[in-house]
């Protein structure tokens, strides 16, 4: 394998409007607007946190006015934000089956640059489009497509520099599996001159990591199966730890290497579902699947391993014990010298858990509908929590270990039907926050909005 450009990959990069090449290039960090990035999946350190000041306390109306709105189409990646330019990808069937990667002007909604290429769903469920959010980091942007076309851009003019059919040169384990494949997910990981996706291919390719710049494989690693779950770096032990949650097993490798460090079975029992981010907190890892339940692991502090601290499962989907979640991403606090996990269950019962054990100390159900999967994705920031549930609805929030607390809630974009039209569509992808904006998707539109105070 080299980091060439495959000819077998159909692709053209569209320049849209009157921005130019030169143009283009001479954008500005400065362009910006105050505060941080969001230039990957969950955030600058992939731990869904927010630390931006100087945001609104509560919501005007029902409705959050928009600064602007910008036409894509389906999909379920969340946007991602960098260098004052917005990133999403999306899926088109006319003239013919397309994935794309868009580029936006973060103040106006201004599509700077998109990229199309020819793709095939055949055997994918939910098959709206893709998932993974594009990663961004030192002016380049790495988009993940569904089934594994995988590319890399120049951020700010769209300029493939490398790409790969990564379906093709590593055939995915679940495609042959009897069961439905909801596709590739799992945004793009870097690690210094590295970029790791999370692949589930073989021959020994669950993950594989490529030389950012030019393409090449540096490694690959696991015989596992693949997951959903985006992978994570943590500190463990004064090293870089990759985490990464298979359709198999919770591993810790390193991130240079691919070397196996530590791995805790965590199988799928029924269908590989394990779409959740493990949850860092100081030494615990919380994992949590809509069938298996909940996992919570402690990492050792002087070595490289991993214990089992507890493990909790239900009867089935209705009857959950701990957490039983899907979409969702839980959170982690400490209050009082106590850790506690926060999350939404099977159907939609946000719930709060003592982290140490497991158990449950409250239930709500008011922040997002009940339903089968109801989703709610959640960001701390400072002593709230914002969530957005799918209903396309933002709430600001609290929650300790006493109870959950709604401050406010509004409007920021409609459900579309391409997903679960039998209970009027869903809101699924993650919002991006940055600039003391929120940026969001549904099927037919991005959209932004300021929370400024």
């Amino acid at each position: 394998m080299n980091g060439n450009r495959e000819p077998g990959l159909s692709r053209r990069t569209l320049l849209v409007g009157a921005l130019g090449l030169g143009s283009a290039a001479a954008l500005r960090v400065d362009a910006a607007g105050p505060g941080e990035d969001w230039p990957q999946w969950r955030g600058p350190t992939r731990d869904g946190v927010w630390k931006e000041t100087g945001l609104i306390e509560k919501f005007a109306g029902a409705e959050l006015p928009l600064r602007w709105r910008a036409p894509i189409s389906g999909g379920y990646s969340g946007p991602t934000v960098a260098d004052g330019r917005v990133f999403v990808t999306d899926r088109v069937l006319d003239p013919k089956e397309q994935e794309r990667t868009h580029c936006f002007d973060w103040q106006t909604g201004k599509a700077l640059w998109a990229h199309t290429y020819d793709v095939s769903y055949r055997g994918v469920g939910y098959d709206v489009g893709p998932r993974a959010c594009v990663t961004v980091h030192d002016g380049r942007a790495y988009a993940f497509g569904a089934v594994g076309h995988f590319h890399c851009y120049e951020a700010a003019t769209g300029k493939v520099l490398w790409g790969h059919d990564l379906g093709r040169q590593y055939p995915i384990r679940l495609l042959d599996e009897p069961r439905p494949f909801w596709g590739i997910s799992g945004a793009p990981l870097i690690e210094k001159d590295l970029v790791i996706v999370h692949l589930g291919g073989k021959p020994d390719a669950c993950l594989v990591a490529f030389d950012r710049k030019t393409g090449a494989e540096r490694w690959r690693a696991l015989q596992d199966r693949g997951s959903y779950s985006a992978p994570v770096l943590v500190e463990q032990a004064g090293k870089r730890v990759l985490l990464c949650w298979t359709g198999d097993n919770v591993v810790g490798l390193d991130p240079q290497t691919g070397k196996t460090h530590w791995a805790q079975p965590f199988p799928a029992r029924q269908v590989v579902i394990a779409i959740a981010t493990p949850v860092v907190r100081k030494n615990l890892v919380f994992l949590t699947s809509f069938y298996e339940g909940s996992l919570m692991l402690r990492l050792g502090q002087d070595r490289l391993t991993a214990e089992r601290v507890w493990e909790r499962r239900g009867q089935n989907e209705r009857s959950t014990d701990a957490l039983h979640s899907i979409i969702s991403t839980p959170f982690m606090t400490t209050e009082g010298g106590k850790d506690y996990v926060y999350g939404v269950d099977s159907y939609g019962e946000l719930r709060c858990l003592d982290a140490l054990t497991g158990n449950r100390l409250w239930e709500d159900q008011t922040a997002t509908p009940r339903d089968r999967w109801s989703t709610i994705h959640f960001v701390p920031n400072g002593n709230r929590v914002w969530m957005f549930n799918e209903r396309g609805q933002l709430l600001i929030t609290r929650v300790s270990s006493r109870g959950f607390q709604e401050l406010s809630r509004a409007q920021l974009l409609r459900p579309t039907m391409g997903q679960l039209p039998q209970r009027g569509g869903v809101c699924w992808s993650h919002p991006a926050f940055a600039y003391r904006h929120v940026f969001a998707r549904n099927d037919n539109e991005l959209v932004c909005a300021s929370l400024a105070g």
